[in-house]
């Protein structure tokens, strides 16, 4: 499967038996604004890209979600615990995007898309959420680093680079995908993002998309 857009990386994602059932258990859920970041939708495209037979094991699971109404960290322990209780095995780490900008010293987000353009690197900001009967995902800032096996800050990371060095020394990355490039400068051009939605075929194989 050649991956060229993001559908290609919806379906991808969806080829896998695992993420299928992430995808499930955080749906149940029902959470408002609700997407699973990073590693996730990251890992599959850079283990595709290199060839890889067996897929990266992810280190966490990272569940985003918008709820101004209760931004306590025992609301997302409680939501952890829940998910641990569906899929045992698995590290979940549930952030309500709502709180977030206290620790990271931003203005308050908007939503979860919003709290998305404040991570420090372009490929992970991406989420997909699992809705109905459908795939959706979104990339702030497109999905062209993510294919190009870019990894560079976002615009928001310009002037918080030792923050960025500090994490990608501790994330290592180029270590399991050798051919990674890692930049110290945001794209220097508009990006356009992408989002798109994926439901299944009537006939029942494959998905396209809405």
């Amino acid at each position: 499967m050649t991956i060229a857009t993001i559908a290609d990386v919806g379906r991808l994602i969806l080829e896998d038996p695992e993420r299928r059932r992430v995808l499930a258990a955080v749906a149940r859920l029902r959470l408002p604004d609700c997407w699973i970041g990073a590693g996730v939708v990251r890992n599959p495209v850079w283990d595709r890209l290199h060839g890889y037979a067996r897929p990266t094991p992810l280190a966490d699971i990272d569940v985003l979600y918008f709820d101004p109404a209760d931004r306590s960290r025992t609301a997302e322990r409680q939501l952890e615990a829940r998910l641990r209780r569906s899929l045992p095995g698995r590290l979940w780490s549930v952030r309500n995007q709502a709180r977030m900008h206290r620790r990271n010293g931003d203005a308050p987000y908007r939503s979860t898309t919003d709290a998305l353009r404040f991570w420090a690197e372009t490929p992970t900001a991406i989420g997909v959420a699992l809705v109905g009967h459908r795939l959706r995902l979104i990339a702030p800032f497109g999905i062209a680093d993510l294919l190009g096996l870019t990894v560079r800050p976002t615009p928001r990371f310009r002037h918080k680079l030792a923050v960025y060095r500090r994490r990608l020394a501790s994330k290592d990355w180029p270590a399991l995908w050798p051919r990674l490039r890692v930049l110290e400068q945001p794209p220097g051009y508009s990006v356009a993002p992408s989002r798109i939605d994926l439901r299944p075929r009537k006939a029942g194989v494959g998905w396209v998309t809405t």
